[in-house]
């Protein structure tokens, strides 16, 4: 549900801007202010499910999702439709740490990186399979539906949810909740992406581009001083001293930035320029989405057989060589030649690289520590799609054209490079008795440890 709707709204977004009108900057709106408030109080949800149980906070999220999405499908106005979708953010944060650490915690061993394996690949397939269930929305029903949908998988798991209580466990003593983090993420965040939306349509020079822009900047320094000092920060900085974890989420920037950035443009371009329907759209953006529900889960145990650092390097590349060959893109559109192709190499590199890219980061943690640990990845990615989108309109222009998008496919072409060079130096294969997450942390942080053989 959390990842889903991250980019479910995708091919929705001309639907929705016919309706309640706003062009561009609204577009990125309803997108960005999930993104914004999930990606921000993500590390309060992941403190959250470490001190009350990871099956409460669940619910919790599981409750507040469902109602939210209700009042955006109910949304008569795009100023309340962005404000719904801030709300539902807040609820998603509360989903994503705790159903990774449940999973930490229950599955040991081979198992443990099996079940990755199929929690990536049903979130990253997520991601990418959301515009065919909007497309059919607005095709066949409304936009709305995409919405009101949320409330059928919420009954469904709550019972299932009840019953896993027992797993939980007691409130940690003296534990504390980082208030002024959270306040000073979402100023932060919240002030670069207003600035960045609104320099693609007013420029860098007119005030309210570059006033939120600098409060945001200088939010986001006093956030960073504030973790360093607070006896509870919602983002230990001392995890970024253990090598994988540090490298995995500077990996994880690049690479679901330009997962982000490539598909928002891409569903755009498809219905507003090549004319396709949103169905179709959706349709023509599937082939991944099916690569990655075939592959990732045995990706998954074959990083945790030989190790993430190569899979990790190699599957962005693929990723890369994907976007390029969708640079050809033009007026007529030939799906097969110009699109497909790219898609299937683009889908076998994902699935090389999601399920290794998460497993490494969780076994840079301690067991102990996977709440906040997959709440830190998590935000990242989040972060890291949120600001690829408020970028969108500087790259494109305030409309998408065929021009933009091939700017679009050179970006995130760079962006997945970079997420394949910072893999190759940064990440390391831990040694055979220490494959399984949670295990890399239990000695000391390695970035000064000498190198295993494999590695």
């Amino acid at each position: 549900m959390a990842f889903l709707d991250s980019s479910v709204v995708n091919l929705a977004l001309p639907a929705i801007s016919r309706e309640l009108g706003g062009g561009l900057v609204v577009q990125q709106w309803v997108v960005d202010a999930y993104l914004l408030t999930l990606g921000a109080l993500i590390l309060v949800a992941g403190s959250l499910s470490d001190q009350f149980g990871r099956v409460r906070v669940l619910q919790w999220g599981l409750a507040g999702f469902a109602a939210t999405s209700v009042l955006c499908g109910f949304a008569w106005t795009a100023e309340l439709l962005i404000i719904a979708r801030g709300l539902q953010g807040i609820a998603g944060a509360l989903l994503v740490p705790s159903s990774l650490a449940l999973i930490v915690a229950v599955f040991k061993g081979p198992a443990q990186g099996l079940a990755i394996g199929r929690w990536s690949a049903w979130t990253s397939g997520a991601i990418v399979a959301a515009p065919l269930l909007g497309g059919f929305s607005v095709d066949v029903l409304s936009w709305r539906v995409i919405f009101f949908i949320n409330v059928v998988p919420a009954i469904a798991v709550w019972p299932v949810l009840r019953r896993l209580r027992g797993l939980d466990r007691g409130r940690t003593p003296g534990s504390r909740i980082d208030g002024p983090g959270a306040v000073l993420a979402v100023i932060g965040l919240g002030g670069a992406v207003y600035g960045l939306i609104e320099s693609g349509s007013q420029g860098w020079s007119a005030p309210q581009a570059w006033l939120p822009m600098a409060a945001g900047l200088l939010s986001l320094a006093a956030f960073l001083v504030h973790e360093a000092r607070t006896p509870s920060p919602m983002m230990p900085l001392r995890l970024f001293a253990v090598r994988n974890f540090g490298g995995g989420n500077l990996a994880t920037t690049a690479i679901y930035g330009a997962l982000s950035l490539g598909f928002f443009v891409l569903g755009l371009y498809l219905q507003q320029v090549a004319g396709l329907g949103a169905t179709a759209a959706g349709m023509a953006l599937l082939p991944p989405t099916l690569m990655l529900l075939l592959l990732s889960s045995r990706a998954g145990a074959l990083a945790g057989r030989f190790g993430p650092r190569w899979f990790m390097a190699g599957g962005p590349v693929l990723c890369a060589a994907g976007f390029v060959l969708m640079m050809n893109v033009g007026a007529p559109l030939d799906y097969a030649g110009q699109i497909l192709v790219g898609l299937l190499v683009f889908g076998l590199g994902l699935s090389l690289t999601v399920a290794p890219l998460t497993a490494a980061i969780l076994g840079a943690v301690k067991p102990e520590e996977a709440g906040i640990g997959s709440a830190v990845n998590n935000a990242v990615a989040r972060i890291a799609g949120l600001v690829a989108i408020a970028f969108a309109g500087v790259i494109t222009g305030p409309a998408v054209t065929t021009a933009g998008l091939h700017r679009t496919m050179a970006i995130t072409a760079a962006l997945f490079l970079a997420g394949a060079l910072i893999s190759a130096v940064g990440i390391r294969n831990p040694p055979p008795a220490e494959m399984a997450p949670g295990k890399a942390a239990e000695r000391a942080p390695d970035s000064q440890a000498p190198p295993p053989a494999d590695g």
